[in-house]
């Protein structure tokens, strides 16, 4: 990229460069006829020059001109006329020089329009270009490199660091030619009126523009110190947020604290002193400016009185020198623009500049893809690093890619670095790895990103879905276009041709990009079931079922699907009838209160939908409040907390905070101990018909909870259940229109859609106190499941689970797997595993190690072993040492036990 900002903008504008600035130039003669028109106002139309009596007319809208004298010479006349005009009266006359004076404004005004607009798009698409070349060095960038780099430092570069130069792209060369041509214009145009004038102006604006450039200076280093500090700031709260566990950990909040305080004290002293270097400088501009039209009143007004110049044009001269200071600080403040988003584009250069850019051709989505074949040969391999010395030295083997490759040896001692430079993750800094006779590093990622898989001890997830995640490595290109309407075809030719303009990707990211053919399949049904084969292989499947027990579906989506919940129900129900599972479990019936459900549950009888009836906030609403008082509910609720509120302080009135009654009980926190030992107090000297509305809602919202199944404190007895059914029936009878679809009701032939999966096929309640009651009924809900033929569509349900961002809604185990899972769907001819299941039990190793061999028989494994031991099942093995091969093996059983021998 170039270092010089204006190259880089000339470069990808000039056409539109040149485009404006014709409107410029063409702009100046009407902006010098709107300087002139004031005077003839003044002059002829008001003074009355010209019109000697009041019959007397004078003639407007005369267009001709004056030939020059050299042609004038040779026989043609002095002045040639186009139009004669009109003659008008004084009043006349005075009405059309000022329309005409208005439609100037207006010309000039749409000039600006016109201009602004279009310099206005042109450097938002070059800033967007600017933007889209950043993150394209980004992406080409060596991994090695961008390890060093800080993500939040990177992403406020390209998000807000460039953000002024899109401003400034526009006013590049069409800002300084505009506000010159204007201060330019006017300057002659003063002149022209008195040379003494103009000989004033122009020693002011010298003085402007050669003292207020050299004061600026300080207030560039001043931005130039802001614009660092703030990168910085941002770059150390993302390690605030990333370390935030280890923070908590090690009680060293209030150190971070001190730390981002002085750090905010710096940027607010930088800010401080840029603000009095601005406003000084302000102050001196604004004073010279000022001292022109003290000058303009004095000297004019001498000539005027002299007659040396006419009223009209000292009032033209005051008039065009209004105009004028505002162009003059505007080129001031450009200039001081300039030098400061060239500043700024130097610092993001610099940082976007990486040694080793990665040649564009390698990542060219169209670039032919081979199937890797041969040998894999690594030779004289050695790898540095910076600070660190050497991590390989001289390694040097091969192998053929139908093989099982393992490496094994001390942790930290270099085995993973060389997974890291088989995936390219790492450049050698000397030897050559070659794949079937060609250099690795000239490979394209075409082919190096479709023919092999890595997968490493922490995975990176993006944001999404499991599935998403799984077919990330499928997405090279798209290969099968969005189908659009015609409207909708229309705003994409449009996109693309913008995208063109400002150097982006015309690539569709609506399009499909999934390569069905690299996994095996064909349709996307077929690729789901490629998906769960691949999660069986890598153990995930139980999690994802478990994720799809508890996710939703819309059941006018799926109609089909939500009828085999509804029979799937069923069957459990009867399941459950049997006298080994009795016991075990409580229906939903709208005639029965559920003993399991808490009074709250007890009374929606249906799942909440929104935050309307959410349990922190269902004792305040006012329908439901509405509902007890019908009902006549509110008086009991309110005995009940207070008899819950009683028990409480008196239970827990010496146990410490955090004691696992407080969880057992749920009702009380430790902390609010006083504020309800405190309302019981108000209560024994006032009563419950005294207590402010804000006590009777936390009484109440004190019995919502309670389940007497699992608190048993014999609060709710036959004649309380009914109280409740009752409340249920009217609450459900009288719902408001307002808050339909607030609450999905329970009603045991429909699907309820705002519930899991799971609780629909259960439709009830485990009952409290019974031994692994979870874990029967879940076994139970298993049987039913399969019976069904569920299980494929819960398991694709589970593919749409939100895994968080980085992966951090799964367990490392989770993680690990479906890194895994994510490796192999695309069925690479090299599979490098890189210590990637480090965090899993030595079983679940072993037996994954063995499944994950077995289907990729006659294909390349190059697996860095985390446990020695696990090498047996592999056709060759290398032993690394202090970063050198000390021995590899091929073959059987016994070279391999050797090995495992000698690195102990």
């Amino acid at each position: 990229m170039d270092s010089s900002l204006f190259r880089y903008i000339l470069r990808h504008s000039r056409s539109e460069q040149v485009n404006i600035l014709l409107i410029v130039v063409v702009a100046q003669v009407f902006y010098f006829l709107s300087l002139e028109l004031p005077k003839r106002i003044v002059n002829e139309a008001i003074q009355g020059q010209g019109f000697a009596g009041p019959g007397d007319t004078a003639r407007f809208l005369e267009i001709g001109f004056v030939m020059p004298a050299f042609l004038s010479g040779l026989g043609g006349q002095e002045r040639i006329t186009l139009f004669e005009g009109i003659d008008l009266e004084r009043i006349p006359y005075l009405v059309a020089l000022s329309l005409t004076f208005l439609l100037l404004v207006i010309i000039n005004g749409g000039f600006k329009f016109v201009i602004n607009t279009r310099k206005g798009r042109m450097g938002e698409r070059v800033l967007r270009r600017l933007r889209y070349e950043l993150f394209d060095r980004v992406l080409r960038s060596p991994p090695t490199y961008l390890r060093r780099a800080k993500p939040a430092e990177i992403a406020t570069m390209i998000k807000d660091e460039v953000e002024p130069l899109g401003g400034f792209i526009g006013d590049a060369f069409v800002q300084p030619a505009f506000l010159g041509g204007q201060a330019l214009t006017a300057l002659v145009f003063i002149l022209v009126q008195s040379v003494w004038l103009g000989l004033i102006t122009i020693t002011i604006l010298l003085l402007q523009a050669v003292i207020i450039p050299r004061l600026r200076i300080r207030v560039l280093r001043l931005a130039r110190e802001r614009q660092l500090t703030a990168r910085e700031l941002a770059g150390r709260i993302a390690e605030v947020v990333d370390g935030a566990a280890e923070i908590h950990v090690h009680d060293t909040s209030n150190l971070e604290r001190a730390d981002i305080a002085g750090r905010l004290g710096r940027i607010f002293q930088i800010r401080f002193d840029l603000y009095q270097w601005k406003f000084a400088i302000k102050f001196l501009n604004n004073l010279l400016a000022q001292i022109t039209p003290f000058l303009f009143y004095l000297v004019g007004g001498y000539f005027a009185i002299t007659g040396r110049l006419d009223i009209g044009g000292l009032v033209a001269v005051i008039a065009a020198y209004k105009d004028l200071p505002g162009p003059v600080k505007e080129i001031i403040d450009w200039d001081q623009q300039r030098q400061d988003v060239q500043i700024k584009y130097e610092q993001v250069i610099q940082q976007f500049s990486p040694p080793r850019l990665l040649p564009a051709a390698l990542q060219d989505p169209n670039a032919a893809e081979e199937p890797l074949a041969g040998r894999v040969v690594v030779t004289n391999l050695t790898v540095a690093e910076e600070g660190v010395g050497r991590l390989l030295e001289g390694v040097s083997f091969a192998f053929d890619l139908n093989e099982h490759v393992a490496v094994i040896g001390p942790e930290g001692q270099g085995k993973d670095i060389l997974a890291l430079v088989l995936a390219r993750l790492i450049e050698p800094s000397g030897g050559v790895v070659s794949i079937g006779g060609r250099d690795l590093a000239t490979i394209p990622e075409a082919v190096t990103g479709r023919r092999m898989s890595y997968v490493g001890q922490d995975p990176y997830f993006f944001p999404g879905g499991v599935r998403g995640n799984l077919l990330y490595g499928l997405k090279h290109r798209p290969l099968v276009p969005a189908a659009y309407d015609e409207e909708a075809a229309r705003r994409r030719r449009a996109e693309i041709a913008e995208a063109r303009r400002a150097g982006n990707t015309e690539l569709d990211i609506a399009a499909d990009w999934t390569d069905y053919r690299a996994a095996g399949a064909a349709t996307p049904e077929e690729l789901d079931e490629r998906l769960i084969e691949i999660l069986r292989l890598v153990e995930l499947d139980e999690d994802v079922y478990q994720f799809g027990l508890r996710g939703t579906i819309q059941p006018e989506r799926a109609p089909e699907l939500a009828a085999k919940i509804i029979a799937a129900r069923r069957d459990l129900r009867a399941r459950l009838t049997d006298p080994s599972s009795a016991g075990l479990f409580e229906p939903f019936d709208r005639r029965r209160y559920n003993r399991n459900m808490s009074v709250a549950e007890n009374i929606l009888f249906g799942t909440p939908v929104g935050d309307h009836f959410a349990p922190e906030r269902i004792a305040q609403n006012a329908y439901v409040r509405q509902t007890l008082e019908r009902v006549g509910l509110t008086g009991e609720l309110l005995e009940m907390g207070r008899r819950i509120a009683e028990t409480m302080v008196e239970l827990f009135a010496d146990l410490p905070p955090g004691h696992p009654f407080f969880e057992q009980f749920s009702f009380i926190g430790a902390e609010d101990l006083p504020e309800f030992r405190a309302l019981l107090g108000r209560i024994a000297s006032g009563g419950l018909d005294r207590l402010t509305d804000e006590d009777r809602a936390k009484l109440i919202g004190l019995s919502f909870p309670y389940i007497e199944a699992r608190h048993r404190l014999a609060l709710i007895d036959a004649a309380m259940e009914q109280r409740i059914l009752a409340t249920r029936r009217a609450f459900a009878d009288h719902f408001p229109d307002a808050l339909r679809g607030a609450v999905e009701f329970y009603n045991e032939a429909r699907y309820n859609a705002a519930a899991s999966l799971q609780d629909n096929i259960l439709f009830g309640r485990v009952v409290y106190g019974q031994a692994q009651a979870g874990s029967r009924i879940g076994a139970l809900i298993a049987e039913v499941v399969d019976a069904h033929g569920l299980r494929p569509a819960i398991l694709r349900i589970g593919l749409d689970f939100e895994v968080g961002n980085g992966g951090k809604r799964l367990a490392p185990a989770q993680r690990q797997k479906l890194g895994l899972g994510r490796a192999l769907i695309k069925r690479p001819d090299l599979l490098i595993v890189n210590e990637a299941t480090a965090v899993l039990d030595g079983g679940a190793q072993a037996r994954l190690l063995e499944k994950i061999l077995a289907a990729r028989r006659g294909r390349g494994v190059f697996w860095v072993l985390h446990r020695d031991d696990l090498a047996e099942a592999f056709d060759r093995v290398l032993v690394v040492r202090e970063g050198r091969l000390v021995e590899q093996k091929g073959g059987d059983g016994k070279a391999a036990d050797h090995l495992i021998v000698a690195t102990r």
